[in-house]
């Protein structure tokens, strides 16, 4: 198995400080991504959030590792109990009215394998649907509410 990044790429209709907002605030990130309490978009800053599939939910431990604001944000990405650490980054292309969002998510293959919720196409499928439904509804404006 290659060790390739996750990379998932999309163009939304929207201004790029509105995607760096909604990927940095955690008021507008609990709308669309985790219930993280507090977000700030600072090198070393802390956080965790529970997330998971629906047989199991995972604590998630992440840590800012890289900011440049408006433009791309890095964090690690680690599963309290479970050995392996990645890394999520989000960059942001400004195009006008319009951004590009490349996601992308690396070290995937360091997680416990044998985990179907660590597989690459549960990342795969979880990435997806925040890239082409959650974030992209909510930066253009879509009501998303069930």
């Amino acid at each position: 198995m290659k060790n390739e990044p996750l990379v998932i790429e999309r163009t939304y209709n929207a201004p790029a400080d509105m995607v760096w907002n909604a990927l940095t605030d955690s008021k507008q990130m609990q709308q669309w991504y985790f219930t993280i309490p507090v977000f700030k978009p600072v090198v070393g800053f802390e956080f965790q959030f529970e997330g998971g599939s629906e047989q199991h939910t995972y604590l998630h431990l992440c840590k800012v590792t890289e900011v440049i604001p408006g433009k791309k944000i890095t964090y690690s990405w680690k599963y309290d109990g479970y050995t392996g650490s990645s890394s999520v980054t989000w960059e942001l292309f400004d195009e006008g009215k319009k951004t590009r969002v490349r996601l992308t998510h690396e070290g995937l293959e360091t997680f416990p394998q044998d985990k179907p919720d660590f597989a690459k196409k549960s990342f795969t499928e979880g990435w997806t649907y925040f890239i082409d439904k959650a974030l992209k509804n909510f930066v253009e404006g879509v009501d998303v509410k069930k």
